[in-house]
């Protein structure tokens, strides 16, 4: 275990290791980013949705006469319209299906009913406004364990005769048998019963595109807010081939453009992108779609949603012996997730955490409800965020049960670094690990012995003060194509270099960036395995026209698989740059060393020839026989996944008279492997710790009994602003990963899957000598609040 990444190029350079300033931040700082809002096309015309009132009802007629009267108003289409065209459904990327319009029912509280095609943005909202929709009303179910009762209504009658009920699918994990008996034999047996509420990313942006279909050259541009352009493509191309139009894959291009924050939200089709294709090929004109910030929290980017019960076994020491967890998913009314087709749950299995035990069993069961399409990785890998919460307050559970401090329960139950790699009861491989020296590290900055001094005297006083441990291990780096595919596609991705004569590079990737500085960590992997500059390197994205095909970033694959695709083609290229520098010195290419940025002649190291001159040999001197030019391109399918780890420590503070909960004070190490660029990657764990903060005290969206949306905007669905943020406090260990090219992990989403365990646990711990075991996510100051009436002490 080491505390920083070995820096083998100097800053001029600036390959991994080195704090490179991002270089797509000046054109932000001066208010030069492209976003949707600013795509605007000649001819332009725009879309916007009648949505429903009602979580279920049937549609018994839509009067678009008096929307058709607004000037401006150009077209109202509706569900019957698409359905002469057989567009009304369309998949969804889990495999199940999704109305683009309902011709007869609506399934959710504003879903899409009808869409107004307008010349301004103002008429179609006041066409919205004019159509005239009757509805009426069905009972509904937000429930999901009602859901699953013999006599509830099966919402989905849809689906084939031998599927009328309302559950979903049936996953599982692990050994049932070998669970039950460890639990049974173990001399501690816990369980707890944990809830993770519905919650939205919440991004920046909202969603939105412009549609441009051209009749003459049967070319569709799609400019959009996408995760995933080149899959975006693709599922276009199968619903337009599925309704008898004539747009074809090699004919579509998506485009996207700077996108203001994803964090999972921005992977799934949304029927406004349908509609806004359907529309610019029924007009021949280019239609616009952008959601406002209410549509956006009430009808897409839904994550979490999962009732878990879980069960763990233990010595009376506290050697964890065996874990089983059965959990309910609610997917809403259609399962629209994008996980990996063999893992419905994602990789909720992941769930064994950082500790060393052999039996455990996981299944989970996803069902339909009147809510919208649920499951958005929101920054997490597939459900590992729910894994790792459930996880995490078990050990906690156990320690206070047991009367053991939880740093040393843990301590005592890791995965020790000599186990590697490990083999979880789940399935799983962890590549690498050495999770006691991270928590060691996190206890010294934060001083932990004298914190829980300081929590006894407190407690003495009357004072509420507590201190909550996480320690994961997140799974990222989706996938190896033996496991992994969406929608059939597998999840390799790809990079393509250029070098051109002068020097300059050019490198177009399959994944994209929503923020997470790419443009840079990316052209320094290529400094770090070339020699260019950084600055002499340009990173492209995001075009399906030109960037090879890549099924896009997400579940925080872009450094595992698309960085690993980078540094292979660039491997490519010095491959053949040693070929050329051998030509041009004369000698033999085992007579070569390379380090970054030239070759030399072994044992004469005044003879060398820069990657610079090599290029340029590429283009004008190369030997005969070669193929000129100086350039490669990588599809990286990787052979394991990547598992960074984590073990943050928060302490908080109560107000007894409000149940107010204060962070005082948070420390978050991180292990992500080799570091790309440290600079980069505190931002990603500053944002993701936010990010984690949000649903832990803040974040949930509620619904009522009638499927209503309780937290349809920002009044109502709490954010964390700058004043609500602590400061963070963070540090790093360096555990490379042994099969990724460049040692790297992944870090964009691991602090949001670690912070809200170690915030729970603490406040937990803060109340645990009242009889709390557990309180469900966010923690709000009301549910503090009345279990502290509830003891006398508020």
């Amino acid at each position: 275990m080491t505390t920083e990444t070995e820096l083998r190029t100097s800053p001029e350079i600036g390959g991994m290791g080195h704090s490179v300033k991002r270089k797509e931040d000046p054109r932000f700082i001066c208010g030069q980013g492209e976003y949707i809002e600013d795509v605007n096309l000649p001819g332009q015309l725009w879309l916007d949705i009648v949505r429903s009132p009602y979580a279920h009802a049937t549609i018994q007629s839509i009067d678009a006469s008096e929307a058709l009267k607004i000037p401006g108003v150009a077209a109202v289409i509706t569900g019957k319209d698409l359905e002469g065209y057989k567009l009304h459904w369309m998949p969804t990327l889990a495999g199940d299906m999704q109305m683009v319009l309902p011709v007869d029912t609506v399934m959710y509280q504003s879903q899409e009913v009808a869409a107004v095609i307008a010349t301004s943005r103002y008429a179609a909202a006041d066409g919205v406004a004019a159509v005239l929709v009757d509805y009426e009303p069905l009972p509904v179910i937000v429930d999901p364990h009602k859901a699953l009762e013999p006599d509830a209504f099966v919402l989905r009658p849809d689906r084939g005769p031998d599927k009328q009920t309302n559950h979903i699918w049936h996953w599982e994990s692990g050994d049932a048998a070998k669970a039950d008996a460890a639990l049974a034999a173990a001399d501690v047996r816990i369980e707890q019963d944990i809830y993770i509420p519905r919650i939205h990313v919440a991004s920046i942006e909202t969603c939105g595109c412009v549609a441009d279909w051209d009749p003459v050259r049967g070319q569709l541009t799609l400019h959009m807010t996408s995760q995933a352009p080149h899959a975006i493509r693709t599922v276009l191309a199968l619903v337009a081939g599925g309704a008898g139009l004539p747009i074809y894959e090699h004919n579509i291009r998506v485009k996207t453009h700077d996108i203001g924050g994803g964090f999972g939200g921005k992977v799934p089709v949304y029927p406004g992108y349908v509609l806004a294709v359907a529309a610019s090929f029924l007009t021949g004109k280019p239609v616009k779609w952008i959601e406002d910030r209410s549509e956006n929290l009430q009808a897409d980017s839904f994550a979490r949603d999962y009732h878990i019960h879980a069960e763990m076994g233990a010595t009376k020491e506290g050697k964890i012996q065996g874990l089983k967890v059965k959990t309910i998913a609610d997917h809403g009314y259609t399962d629209a997730a994008a996980d990996p087709s063999k893992f419905p749950a994602g990789l909720f299995n992941v769930i064994t955490g950082s500790y060393d035990f052999d039996n455990a069993f996981v299944e989970v069961d996803g069902v339909y409800t009147n809510k919208p399409p649920g499951g958005v990785a929101y920054r997490c890998s597939f459900r590992v965020t729910e894994a790792v919460h459930a996880i995490e307050r078990m050990v906690d559970i156990l320690a206070h049960d047991i009367g053991k401090d939880p740093a040393q329960l843990r301590m005592e139950n890791f995965i020790r670094k000599d186990q590697f790699p490990y083999k979880t009861p789940t399935g799983w491989e962890y590549d690498s690990g050495d999770y006691a020296p991270a928590l060691q590290k996190a206890m010294d900055m934060i001083d932990y012995a004298g914190l829980r001094k300081e929590q006894l005297e407190k407690r003495e006083r009357g004072e509420l003060m507590g201190i909550g441990i996480s320690s994961f291990t997140e799974i990222v780096g989706a996938g190896p194509s033996h496991d992994f595919d969406i929608i059939g596609l597998k999840m390799f991705d790809s990079c393509e270099i250029r070098v051109h004569p002068t020097g300059k590079v050019l490198a177009r990737i399959g994944v994209q960036t929503q923020g997470q500085g790419h443009e840079t960590t990316f052209a320094q992997i290529i400094a770090e395995e070339l020699g260019f500059p950084v600055q002499d390197i340009k990173i492209e994205y995001g075009d399906t026209d030109t960037a090879p095909y890549g099924l896009g970033t997400y579940a925080s694959r872009s450094t595992p698989v698309g960085g690993a695709a980078t540094a292979m083609a660039a491997r490519k290229i010095q491959a053949k740059a040693r070929k050329l520098a051998a030509h041009l010195m004369e000698v033999s290419e085992d007579d070569l060393d390379w380090e970054p940025g030239k070759f030399s002649v072994k044992g004469s190291p005044d003879r060398f020839k820069t990657i610079q001159e090599i290029a340029f040999a590429a283009y004008t001197n190369h030997p005969q026989g070669m193929e000129a030019g100086l350039e490669a391109v990588d599809y990286y399918d990787p052979p394991n996944l990547t598992f960074p780890f984590g073990s943050y420590i928060c302490v908080v503070d109560i107000d007894k008279g409000t149940g107010r909960v204060n962070v005082r004070r948070f420390v978050a190490v991180d292990d992500c492997g080799n570091i790309i660029n440290p600079m980069i990657v505190d931002g990603q764990i500053h944002g993701g710790l936010t990010m984690g903060l949000a649903p832990s005290l803040y974040e949930e969206i509620i619904y009522d009994e009638l499927g209503n949306n309780m937290s349809g905007t920002f009044m109502d669905y709490l954010v964390p602003t700058a004043m609500e943020t602590p400061a963070w406090e963070v540090a790093k260990t360096v555990t490379p990963s042994p099969h990724h090219p460049i040692g790297a992990k992944g870090v964009g989403e691991s602090a949001t899957v670690g912070a809200p365990p170690a915030i729970a646990n603490a406040v937990v711990d803060a109340l645990w000598h009242l009889g709390v075991r557990n309180i469900d996510i966010p923690i709000t100051p009301q549910k503090v609040w009345a279990i502290l009436h509830e003891n006398g002490i508020s």
